[in-house]
């Protein structure tokens, strides 16, 4: 609190300020400059007993808000400010308040007060409030640096901010853009003057300027943002096609940041540099041009340009440059050995762009006439095959190849030698059966000079179980898989020919294998199943066929008798497509799935006759299809299940009924009723077993044509009574639970009466025994003790007369 000289006075008077009471003012000035509260000392008209003009008062100017008044003036003495204010506030002009070097701070409500210390009434009168407003242009508080590096794909904020009265305004723009970066830049977000980028691209790229404004002014800041990434390859190298000794130049350039660019070329995978033909002879540019003087044909290939700066993965760009030239040979060899009596070849590698039109051939420096030579020919790569070599084919062989190019000359001579093929020692037999987990050694050996190399190879798919082949050329299966089964070749190898033998592995104690060569042949309501089956395992193994119809995921079981390798499946719709699947079994369990076969039944059968036509030619159609009954429902009543629908639609052909179809706990498909009317709606269904789940469902039916069944309902027997069995529901019991019923029903009777009649006879021995004991008077047996003590079921049942008198 600031203090005042103490002062004796009787009381205190308001004193005018110069505006009138009650009136807000509002006094604007700027940041920096200097503001006047203006506040006069205009006498009151009355209660003033001084004959001064200005009698003894104080001043007082009040900010909202602080405690004490920012300045306090009495009398003549030096006024007393508060400290936020030392050395800025003044009055002037009386009690006006002069505020200097101005901040935003300094915006607030003020009041001016002026009390007099001499008069004669106790009236007191506040002061005018007025507003010192403050303005400022924007000022930053925070910006980004003004150069960023940022790495391809990673985010990046920006922050920029400013403070001004009004308060500023924040915008990005990029480059020379002038509308907002969120339009400009899509993948760009700004918020409360924060600007996110993610993820950068390198569109990304540029000179970023955060322009802050007002009423009072603006301020802009520029950044400028480099993204960082792997080169971009703007100009890509382009297929060639060049002559023999002339010179290619690749073009290939790219740009990156950082721009330490460098190129490397590539030939089919392999580094220029590092390959001996050309290391020597190409050249890399600074712009990454590949220079490569004086084509030979092996430059002929695929090039491949990959700029790099190290940074993240290179990118590349490929070309074929293509040489022509005339055809020539390659690397002839010294020695060619043909098997005596079997096939031979005697190659020769041309090489020809444009492609070879021919080549001439000579034997012992003369020109071989393959027109000559029964079974000998030249094949499309100008090699010469020889159907059985024998000593007519021994000599010195050279070849020329020719394009329209021309030839680059002969081939160095290839002598031929007639040796013999390898042959087998020892041969593995035509079959092997072992059972599986065990050892089985197959042999296999072969002479020849040289001597030939044993390999061994299994027809079709490689097992995944390992096998071994020994040093003398034996196969070791170690041990034996399920997938060791199978065709097995041994293979002889020497410089002369390749020569094989085959045998056959059988697993035994596995599960059956799949079934092959699948075919199903339909008619109109059925297909005829057949198939190849697989190796047994062992085991006696019967066969299951899985079908389905397409475009539903229910598929249905049909059991083959067994020994049999076809069934013939009925109950098909018509112009319906369907998929059969074989699935074998053995008492080790199931073999694999066979490959799936799909068909389609026929929608009408073809009609022939022995005898000619007398009528022209009828038009055939296609048959109408029909609907299934809609909204199909199921209720439980006393009486049984009431099942109701709603008939299909308008037909092309008219109905004549319905088939009633259910299956019990997602079993097999049956036929319960099929002579429900066409003019029914309902149908009462009787006769269901309890605690049992059954689907329901119906089918429409005209003459022999059925629609595709209806959807399905699903009625829950458990807790039910069981109903009356109408006749034709007998064939939907299963036969062995029927058999089993009637087997159990007669086996109790037969024992009821095989009871009766031991007891029986049982008794009238007792009675037999009883009498000779007493006539003989022997002591009763242990056994007699232990008899009950009441009459036997046959002397109640036959008293004696003793028992009636």
């Amino acid at each position: 609190m600031l203090s005042l000289p103490p002062l004796y006075y009787c009381n205190l008077c308001a004193f005018s300020s110069g505006t009138s009471q009650g009136v807000e003012a509002v006094v604007r000035a700027r940041v920096g400059g200097t503001a006047e509260l203006g506040c006069s000392l205009n006498p009151l008209s009355t209660g003033v007993t001084t004959p001064n003009l200005f009698p003894l008062h104080v001043v007082e100017w009040v900010r909202l808000g602080y405690n004490v008044p920012i300045l306090i003036k009495f009398g003549v003495y030096a006024p007393r400010v508060h400290p936020n204010y030392k050395g800025r506030v003044s009055l002037t002009r009386g009690a006006s308040l002069l505020v200097e070097g101005l901040s935003l701070e300094d915006e607030g409500w003020f009041e001016c007060r002026i009390l007099l210390l001499d008069c004669t009434t106790d009236e007191f009168r506040n002061g005018t409030w007025t507003f010192l407003s403050i303005t400022a242009p924007p000022v930053f508080i925070k910006t980004p640096p003004t150069f960023v590096e940022v790495l391809l794909g990673d985010s990046l904020t920006l922050s920029c901010g400013a403070h001004g009265n009004p308060r500023p305004t924040v915008i990005w723009h990029k480059d020379e853009h002038l509308q907002s970066l969120s339009l400009s830049l899509p993948l760009s977000q700004v918020l409360n003057g924060t600007l996110s980028l993610a993820p950068v691209t390198r569109e990304t790229s540029g000179m970023y300027k955060c322009h802050v404004s007002n009423s009072e002014g603006n301020l802009t800041h520029t950044t400028q943002l480099q993204v960082k990434g792997p080169p971009l390859i703007i100009i890509a190298p382009e297929d060639t096609t060049l002559n023999i000794s002339q010179d290619a130049v690749l073009q290939c350039q790219a740009e990156a940041y950082p721009s330490n660019l460098t190129y490397e070329w590539w030939k089919q995978g392999q580094n220029v540099y590092h390959i001996d033909y050309l290391k020597t002879r190409v050249k890399i540019l600074v712009d990454g041009t590949l220079l490569i003087p004086s084509l030979v044909p092996e430059d002929t290939g695929i090039y491949t340009c990959t700029p790099t700066n190290g940074l993240m993965t290179p990118p590349s760009a490929s070309a074929h440059l293509k040489v022509k030239h005339p055809a020539r040979v390659g690397r002839m060899p010294r020695e060619t050995y043909l098997p005596t009596g079997m096939r031979g070849a005697i190659f020769c590698p041309v090489q020809a762009e444009p492609p070879m039109l021919f080549v001439n051939w000579t034997k012992d420096g003369n020109n071989l006439n393959l027109d000559n030579v029964p079974g000998w020919k030249v094949n499309s790569e100008g090699s010469v095959f020889i159907a059985t070599a024998n000593d007519d084919a021994v000599g010195m062989y050279t070849c020329t190849a020719y394009n329209s190019y021309g030839t680059m000359g002969q081939s160095e001579p290839t002598k031929v030698i007639l040796q013999d093929p390898p042959s087998f020692s020892v041969s593995p037999r035509a079959e092997y059966l072992q059972e599986v987990g065990r050892e089985l050694v197959i042999p296999c050996e072969a002479d020849g000079d040289p001597s030939p190399n044993i390999t061994w190879s299994k027809v079709g798919p490689t097992p995944r179980s390992t096998y071994t082949v020994l040093s003398n050329g034996s196969l070791l299966l170690k041990p034996l898989r399920k997938d060791h089964q199978g065709g097995w070749e041994c293979l002889a190898t020497n410089r002369v020919a390749t020569v094989n033998t085959g045998t056959v592995v059988l697993v035994l104690g596995t599960s059956p294998h799949a079934a092959s060569f699948v075919s199903v042949s339909t008619g109109m309501n059925q297909a005829n199943v057949s198939w190849e089956p697989g190796f047994d395992g062992g085991y006696t193994q019967k066969f299951t066929i899985w079908l389905a119809s397409r475009g539903k995921h229910e598929w249905a079981s049909l059991p083959v008798p067994t020994s049999k390798f076809h069934l013939l499946v009925t109950g098909l719709l018509a112009g319906t497509s369907y998929q059969f699947s074989v699935l074998p079994q053995n008492k080790l369990g199931s073999g694999p799935f066979s490959e799936i076969t799909s068909v389609r039944t026929l929608i009408l059968s073809c009609l022939s006759s022995t005898a000619l036509p007398t009528d022209p030619p009828t038009v055939v159609t296609t048959l109408p299809t029909i609907d299934p009954p809609s909204f199909l429902s199921a209720n439980q009543t006393v009486l049984g299940i009431v099942l109701q629908w709603y008939a299909p639609e308008s037909q092309a052909t008219s109905l004549t009924g319905y088939v009633l179809q259910a299956r019990r706990n997602r079993g097999q498909w049956v036929i319960l009723n099929s002579a429900v009317k066409a003019n029914q709606s309902e149908l009462l269904v009787q006769g269901l077993l309890r605690d049992c789940i059954y689907d329901l469902r119906l089918v429409s039916r005209s003459n022999k044509l059925l629609s595709e069944p209806s959807e399905s309902v699903n009625v829950n027997t458990t807790g039910m009574e069981m109903y009356p069995v109408w006749p034709g529901f007998l064939e939907f019991v299963p036969e062995p639970l029927l058999a089993g019923v009637l087997g159990g029903v007669c086996f109790l009777f037969l024992a009821i009466i095989l009871s009766l009649v031991t007891v029986c006879v049982m008794s009238h021995r007792r009675a037999h025994l009883r009498r000779k004991r007493r006539d003989g008077k022997d002591f009763p047996t242990y056994a007699e003790h232990l008899l009950p003590a009441f009459p036997s079921l046959c002397s109640l049942t036959h008293p004696k007369p003793s028992q009636l008198g």
